[in-house]
């Protein structure tokens, strides 16, 4: 099966291997596959349809992330692993899985894990799922760890998203998300045949319904709510496993789509026409906003992305 990244075969010390993948994807133990090294390989950040990445090519004996990793560094996330080359049997909730070329395994990072690779070069894609997003959509379908068949048709589909994930400029990501999340959920409502909670229900509509019209302006929570047949305090109730008001859902979206716009912005089309665009009718709120949330202006956005090109 085709890679879906670059795999690397460098030497790279074990050191800074366990630092890179530590800063990335948290804290775990690596045992290199020889005693003396160095390992071959490497762990790169990257962004894919809005979601963290890590890209990591390894040949150790195994990673493992422990009870003590977990208490140094809880896990926020679901990881979705995907094998991209070499082989890794993934050991996690008292099971083991194989992974080869293709497969897909989510890990519950709160959980302990070992990722044993046998001193074979493996590269994998980790996709970065936050928790409170999964558990808010989904309930507890992931918790501790969760293969994806590859014999289910789904399984095809998750895999071209991700992959149009992988190489989508900045301003496709959050459809591409909502896509990858539509498919989680069509995967998890299937193997359990039967339906997702009346809960999850709803957030997965409202979360939907935000994804397609959030560009309009006159689209807020009450509308959100009017469209589910719910109440305003019903739609914030759903909203709490999320960590979030329906309204700051909103504006993050807003947020993120204004963000990955500016960042490949051109020069004719002004700041002010791309706040309009993704949604905001009030331009001090949006200043303000960005501002709080990236820690730039959106000017500076703009002259750091136009620097970038023209370097």
């Amino acid at each position: 099966m085709q890679a879906l990244s670059r795999i690397t075969t460098e030497p790279i010390p074990i050191e800074t291997l366990r630092h890179d993948i530590g800063q990335i994807c948290g804290a775990f133990e690596i045992e290199p596959g020889t005693r003396s090294g160095p390992s071959h390989g490497m762990a790169r950040k990257g962004i894919m349809g809005g979601f963290d990445t890590a890209l990591v090519s390894l040949d150790a004996k195994v990673a493992e992330r422990t009870r003590t990793c977990i208490r140094r560094d809880p896990g926020e996330y679901f990881f979705m692993l995907v094998q991209d080359f070499g082989q890794c049997v993934v050991h996690q909730n008292g099971a083991a899985t194989l992974l080869t070329p293709g497969d897909m395994f989510i890990v519950d990072a709160t959980q302990p894990s070992k990722f044993v690779y046998d001193g074979q070069l493996s590269h994998q894609i980790s996709v970065h799922l936050p928790r409170a997003e999964i558990l808010g959509r989904f309930g507890a379908a992931c918790n501790g760890g969760v293969a994806i068949d590859r014999a289910d048709p789904l399984w095809v589909a998750i895999r071209v998203v991700l992959a149009k994930m992988l190489r989508c400029p900045p301003e496709a990501g959050l459809q591409l998300s909502e896509a990858f999340y539509a498919l989680m959920g069509a995967y998890f409502q299937e193997m359990n045949s039967q339906t997702i909670d009346p809960r999850g229900q709803v957030i997965e509509r409202a979360l939907r319904l935000i994804a397609l019209h959030y560009r309009d302006p006159e689209f807020g929570p009450g509308v959100l709510a009017d469209r589910l047949g719910i109440s305003l305090r019903s739609l914030q109730r759903y909203f709490e496993p999320l960590g979030e008001t329906p309204g700051q859902r909103l504006v993050r979206i807003r947020l993120a789509q204004a963000h990955a716009d500016l960042s490949g912005a051109r020069p004719d089309i002004s700041v002010v026409d791309r706040a309009y665009a993704c949604g905001f009718n009030d331009l001090s709120h949006f200043y303000r906003a960005f501002r709080h949330r990236y820690g730039l202006t959106p000017g500076e956005v703009v002259a750091r992305s136009r620097g970038a090109i023209v370097q």
